[in-house]
């Protein structure tokens, strides 16, 4: 498999935007705290949220080809050092354009966890601290049923963490400690 520090590697080759670095990192930290808490692999995870976004500057709004060619790039450059439910979590977390559809609790867990780190984040920056540390569970799920905060944050997806094993309120709390620890990588 392929290891973390190869992974960097391969996401700094493709990914230059320091904001969607840091939310690739905050995806992996996610999935690897949702992988503890369900008893999964923590490493193949991992990878997952490292690699999901690895085409995102290269494909832009067209999103058709998202996750597509995230695997053309990892078949390119780490062929066969990738395992093959990660290469689908990939392809099933934009399932509208690559029509791969999320069936594995991996699948789910990246779609909700691509979906809460917005979240996350955009609750943290409306802190007058703007630090993660402060930010508490009850303040991220009160911002969770604020259906015109953070638009973006697609909830339906959010909930999808009940398919890969976590009810929401475990999956807000859990999230939001991965991210926390991770917060001196986040700059938040």
């Amino acid at each position: 498999m392929l290891s973390r520090d190869k992974a960097i590697d391969l996401v700094r080759r493709h990914v230059r935007r320091e904001n969607l670095f840091k939310h690739i990192l905050a995806v992996e930290a996610i999935m690897r705290s949702c992988a503890r808490e369900v008893g999964h692999d923590e490493e193949l995870w991992g990878l997952a949220g490292l690699l999901h976004d690895l085409d995102f500057e290269e494909t832009g709004d067209n999103m058709e080809f998202h996750g597509l060619r995230s695997v053309e790039i990892i078949e390119e450059e780490a062929e066969g050092e990738v395992p093959q439910e990660v290469v689908r979590a990939i392809k099933a977390h934009n399932s509208e354009g690559s029509g791969v559809n999320p069936g594995s609790d991996m699948d789910f867990a990246l779609l909700a966890a691509d979906a809460v780190s917005g979240l996350i984040v955009a609750a943290t920056l409306g802190l007058p601290s703007k630090k993660l540390v402060d930010l508490s569970v009850k303040n991220v799920a009160r911002r969770f049923r604020e259906r015109d905060f953070a638009k973006n944050c697609d909830r339906e997806k959010m909930i999808l963490c009940e398919k890969a094993g976590l009810q929401l309120d475990m999956f807000l709390d859990v999230s939001l400690r991965a991210l926390q620890e991770v917060s001196g990588q986040l700059g938040l």
